[in-house]
């Protein structure tokens, strides 16, 4: 299949942001690859043995965009920033699940010595990233939504530009000073 152009897109996420559900059906196939790059990225940064394959993980976002209906969709760079931003939220939501099940929600019970050899890894630092980025947009929402868009959402500083209606030099400042404070943010925690 061609790559469709980010116009045909657009004007699908349009329509669907309207209620067309035709343009649903048509804009599924034209997106799903990216969304499954996307997925494959968000997942590549995880633990190795995450149960949590790139498959479910882009259904589960499918799901989540389709309840979507009626977003008022800009245009491509926006509805991948949207997918980006739900998919770090379903790992988010899946490591809390999964901190809640070590700390007795059903799990085996095991010996200190045995429990010692585990290590919390990437789960607990996307947790302390998610909260850290919480804290961010606290105080500089843009910010914060640059990190979204460019470390999740994989879009480069013309798209984010793009989607958050500034220059491609403050996306640029932006990431810089995001990528200091939460480097300090995250050191401290």
């Amino acid at each position: 299949m061609a790559t469709p152009s980010p116009h045909e897109v657009t004007d699908l996420l349009v329509k669907w942001g309207r209620g067309d559900k035709e343009a649903l059906d048509k804009l599924v196939p034209l997106v799903q690859e990216e969304l499954r790059r996307l997925a494959h990225r968000h997942i590549a940064r995880e633990r190795r043995g995450h149960t949590l394959q790139t498959t479910a993980l882009v259904n589960e976002a499918y799901l989540r965009l389709i309840n979507h209906e009626g977003m008022p969709w800009q245009d491509r760079a926006h509805f991948f920033g949207v997918s980006a931003m739900v998919m770090r939220h379903i790992l988010v939501d899946y490591a809390r699940a999964r901190g809640y099940a070590k700390r007795g929600g059903g799990a085996l019970r095991v010996t200190l010595d045995e429990a010692a050899g585990v290590s919390a890894g990437p789960a607990a630092e996307l947790l302390a990233l998610d909260e850290a980025l919480k804290e961010l947009a606290e105080i500089y929402p843009r910010r914060s939504r640059v990190v979204e868009l460019r470390y999740f959402g994989g879009l480069n500083n013309e798209e984010v530009a793009e989607v958050l209606k500034v220059t491609s030099k403050t996306v640029e400042r932006d990431w810089r000073y995001a990528r200091a404070w939460l480097y300090d943010e995250l050191r401290r925690k």
